[in-house]
């Protein structure tokens, strides 16, 4: 397993070892022992999967208290994937990083607890997975706006779908600083 670091330090791309031939392929998508290697030793507890149609927007989500760290990939598709660092007092609060996650890749993508994170469906269909390090806590559960032009994230698409939730979320300005995670160096 290849680890390719981003500008966003904590967040990393995952690029697994993919044997193929003429019947398909096999790889790790997951491998407690190679992420430790690297420093990583997530304790997953929850495992999601959600199937989306072109342009669907799903974030920017976030847990506080009770942060869940995602390890995220793609198995059907093509999605856009962005990490935000919403940490009061990291000194790359409010900077964010992106990926491209597809079938075709098969990269993985770790977003550490205390960064929100959101994806936009680039193909026709995109089937995305993720572990989470925490139960979904809906009293815990927030969002941030897609769109803040203080987080300026460069999306691929202009008019994505957006859920309700989503299309009302806050801007990371509007958010009582209690309701964001804490830098801990």
């Amino acid at each position: 397993m290849k680890l390719v670091e981003t500008d966003l330090p904590g967040c990393v791309i995952l690029e697994p070892q993919v044997f193929g031939d003429d019947r398909g392929f096999f790889f790790e998508s997951f491998n407690r022992d190679k992420l430790a290697a690297h420093g990583l030793s997530p304790a997953f507890v929850q495992g999601n999967v959600s199937s989306s149609a072109r342009g669907v927007l799903r974030g920017l989500h976030y847990q506080w208290p009770n942060p869940q760290g995602k390890y995220v990939s793609v198995l059907e598709g093509e999605v856009w994937d962005v990490a935000v660092d919403i940490r009061r007092g990291s000194p790359h609060f409010g900077k964010w990083t992106a990926v491209l996650l597809s079938a075709e890749n098969k990269r993985h993508f770790w977003i550490p607890e205390g960064f929100a994170h959101g994806f936009i469906v680039l193909s026709e269909r995109a089937l995305f997975t993720y572990l989470c390090t925490a139960t979904y806590d809906p009293a815990a559960d927030a969002n941030l706006r897609w769109n803040d032009a203080d987080l300026a994230i460069d999306w691929p698409v202009a008019e994505p779908a957006l859920s309700a939730k989503d299309a009302k979320a806050p801007f990371l300005a509007d958010v009582p600083p209690e309701r964001l995670p804490i830098f801990a160096a």
